[in-house]
């Protein structure tokens, strides 16, 4: 029982890239829903695509996002890394990097990204919103976990391409 746990902490660690060090509160939340930092509510249903993304934007976007989960699926931790921002807000470059690397060490990991959808465009930073399935084996004892969740990747221009900057995930009841 107690490594069902920790496969299931490590899978939310995950899903997240590391999100933020420290856990946001209810009061670090209601702010980020207010501003609209987070382009949904995660709890709520209806999700709308941005209309003002130009169409090759969209492509380049889209692209980064689809790397970002084929090189982790691949445990390919230089092309993972290279879909990461060097100046992340939601997670800390360096630390992320060893949890996914631990993780490739110990686990068959595969996530499956659906219903891709740019949520809130600007020139700098993106928001992409993506169901999840993640599908986990622990090499050692071959045990099996799975799990769904949704997922808002915010990613950011840098040096004229798109970068993941933090990652929001909650999973499904």
């Amino acid at each position: 029982m107690k490594k069902w746990l920790i496969m299931l902490m490590l899978v939310l660690i995950l899903a997240a890239c590391g999100n933020t060090e420290e856990p946001l509160n209810a009061e670090q939340t209601a702010e980020i829903i207010e501003k609209g930092t987070v382009g949904f509510e995660m709890l709520g249903n209806e999700i709308t695509a941005a209309e003002n993304v130009p169409n090759d934007e969209r492509e380049k976007i889209i692209a980064v996002f689809n790397e970002y989960i084929t090189a982790f699926n691949e445990e390919d931790i230089e092309r993972y890394s290279a879909t990461l921002s060097k100046n992340a807000t939601g997670f800390d470059y360096g630390k992320d990097l060893v949890e996914a690397q631990n993780a490739f060490d110990a686990y068959t990991i595969n996530r499956q990204a659906s219903d891709i959808t740019i949520l809130k465009y600007d020139d700098n930073e993106a928001q992409v919103y993506a169901n999840l399935e993640i599908d986990m084996v622990e090499d050692e004892t071959g045990t099996e976990l799975s799990s769904k969740g949704r997922q808002v990747t915010v990613l950011v221009k840098e040096g004229g391409t798109w970068k993941v900057t933090s990652v929001f995930y909650i999973g499904n009841e």
